[in-house]
């Protein structure tokens, strides 16, 4: 187990460092810090003042050390646009992005499994049928599409749901805001919440579909029903079990790809996230809040890997043999 897990962290830093050396590189090579920290009519010799207070000037190796140290210790620098420390603008935006990746997330696991279980077991009912359609919508429509539909449906039309932003919030602790705690906060958390879950909640419906019409046909299944095992302690205990160790890992990779990709659906609801701060420092050129995006959802992604390699290692006994 924990020569496993030295493994898994040993490659993960080996991959936060990859990000890293991309993230240096926009500063090098995507426009001139200098020129977008000063006026037109700053002179040469202020310029170069600045780009030697900066370490600008430094050798890269030395730079570079510099910028993975600061990062280590969440020091992004100050962002071109806003004029704050970059580290101030992300925590004010974190509580927003992770609270709505973990409701999607959540939406996703508590209707994908119930629907893949009742459509792996059901295959010709017409309610297993409805519940492949609509996964072949969710998979199909863009993200944007499926949020601007649910804006017009629900806030246009019904006038049931806000159509932007967090609602109202309530402060936990210095820096934490949750929406969880006011009405407002959480009706406004049920159409991004959808939007941004839908695609997860069809890719595990039809994962835990096809895992659990291949799993009741194997012989240990024949064997509890041979035992005189019911129908539910044989679909709950023993097949379930076993259906669910690739969606563990499924659901691990999703939840990182909803964290670092939920950009658009931020966009549509205009949801204060880090999604939309980073696609505001795309069309200002601000290259520190860019960066900082790059290297903080790698981070998340990375950390939610290698909890999940751990939860993988602990339930599935085949990686412990080959481990023995």
């Amino acid at each position: 187990m924990l020569g496993f897990a030295l493994r898994r962290f040993v490659q993960a830093v080996i991959v936060m460092l990859a990000v890293a050396l991309i993230a240096f590189s926009m500063f090098r090579f995507v426009g001139d810090p200098v020129n977008q920290m000063v006026g037109m009519e700053t002179s040469i010799e202020a310029r170069e003042a600045l780009r030697e207070r900066l370490g600008l000037n430094d050798p890269l190796p030395l730079q570079f050390t510099r910028f993975v140290t600061n990062a280590a210790q969440f020091d992004f620098g100050t962002s071109y646009q806003f004029r704050q420390p970059v580290a101030d603008l992300f925590a004010k935006r974190i509580p927003a992005t992770l609270e709505l990746s973990f409701t999607s997330a959540l939406f996703a696991l508590l209707a994908g499994i119930p629907m893949g279980i009742y459509a792996g077991l059901n295959r010709e009912s017409w309610l297993s049928k409805l519940f492949l359609s609509v996964s072949l919508i969710g998979i199909s429509l863009p993200t944007f599409f499926i949020g601007i539909l649910l804006i017009f449906l629900f806030s246009v039309t019904l006038q049931w749901l806000p159509s932007f932003g967090r609602g109202d919030v309530v402060e936990i602790g210095s820096w934490w805001t949750t929406g969880f705690l006011t009405v407002s906060g959480l009706k406004a958390l049920i159409l991004p919440s959808i939007t941004l879950g839908l695609y997860q909640m069809t890719l595990i419906m039809r994962l835990i579909r096809a895992e659990m019409l291949e799993v009741i046909r194997t012989d240990y299944i024949k064997f509890a029903r041979a035992r005189g095992l019911s129908n539910r302690a044989i679909y709950l205990r023993h097949a379930l079990k076993n259906t669910l160790i690739p969606v563990i890992t499924i659901t691990g990779l999703q939840l990182g790809s909803i964290i670092a990709f939920a950009t658009i659906t931020e966009t549509v609801f205009q949801w204060p996230g880090m999604g939309l701060l980073f696609l505001q420092a795309v069309q200002n050129v601000d290259i520190p809040v860019m960066a900082a995006y790059l290297i903080l959802t790698a981070f998340l992604f990375v950390s939610i890997n290698f909890i999940v390699d751990i939860l993988y290692f602990l339930i599935d006994p085949r990686l412990r043999v080959k481990q023995a």
